[in-house]
């Protein structure tokens, strides 16, 4: 009953539409939960990571989804193992969100160990081609998962001392069978350099280009406006 996602890597149009479904979903779950992130924003007194972690588990966990009593181990924050099922077909995935929250919108700090691409950039005028660690099929207890990565980013400011949210960024990153589509070479890619520096032997890090992203496929990326008025129209 169940596709091997192994062998998705013949159908990337059908991986794409479970990425974009699932993009659907954690979006979906952060706008509703938004007024709730505005004020937990607001009135914490953790990091903003903390806090953008915090919330995100909060709206996907009160959204809710089909799961799995499987363990997933990995340095994303929310980590969930969860059947999918659609009229023609049903698969195991492995779902990875990870939260980020910084001043700055135009990108996201990766490390590789959060994402199953290989991470093809030009930097300081050197080709890099970085495989990411997250597997592209996860086994768990001998069972195949395709594995789906989403970043929240929560953009915010300081005002009178007190964070404030400004607004949310929701982005898929493809998964690794999608590597010759989203970044094929290191001119042709999705990431931009950074944050990390390689003379001070730090390890390597990247960063998300939510505009090249969205210039390959313009529903990978979603902002969610904090204006209670203004409702959320996925972009498509």
């Amino acid at each position: 009953m169940f596709l091997n996602p192994n062998t998705l890597v013949e159908n990337p149009g059908l991986i794409e539409a479970i990425e974009k479904a699932s993009t659907r979903f954690v979006a979906q779950a952060i706008e509703l939960f938004r007024a709730e992130a505005i004020d937990i924003f607001a009135n914490e007194s953790d990091l903003q990571a903390d806090i953008g972690e915090d919330i995100t588990s909060e709206a996907l966990d009160s959204l809710g989804m089909s799961r799995m009593a499987q363990r997933v181990f990995g340095k994303m924050d929310y980590k969930r193992a969860r059947y999918i099922f659609e009229p023609d077909y049903a698969v195991r995935q492995v779902l990875l969100v990870d939260s980020k929250a910084e001043k700055t919108a135009g990108v996201a700090r990766l490390q590789t160990s959060q994402t199953s691409m290989r991470i093809r950039q030009v930097r300081a005028g050197q080709v890099l081609d970085v495989p990411g660690t997250v597997p592209r099929v996860a086994t768990l207890k001998d069972v195949p998962f395709l594995t789906t990565t989403i970043f929240v980013k929560y953009v915010y400011d300081t005002e009178d001392g007190a964070n404030v949210l400004k607004k949310i960024i929701v982005a898929c990153v493809p998964n690794g069978f999608l590597q010759s589509v989203y970044n094929p070479t290191a001119t042709d890619t999705i990431w931009v350099s950074g944050p990390n520096a390689p003379t001070r032997g730090e390890v390597f890090r990247t960063r998300l280009s939510f505009a090249r992203l969205k210039a390959k496929a313009n529903w990978r990326v979603q902002a969610i406006l904090i204006d209670p008025e203004a409702p959320f129209v996925w972009d498509d």
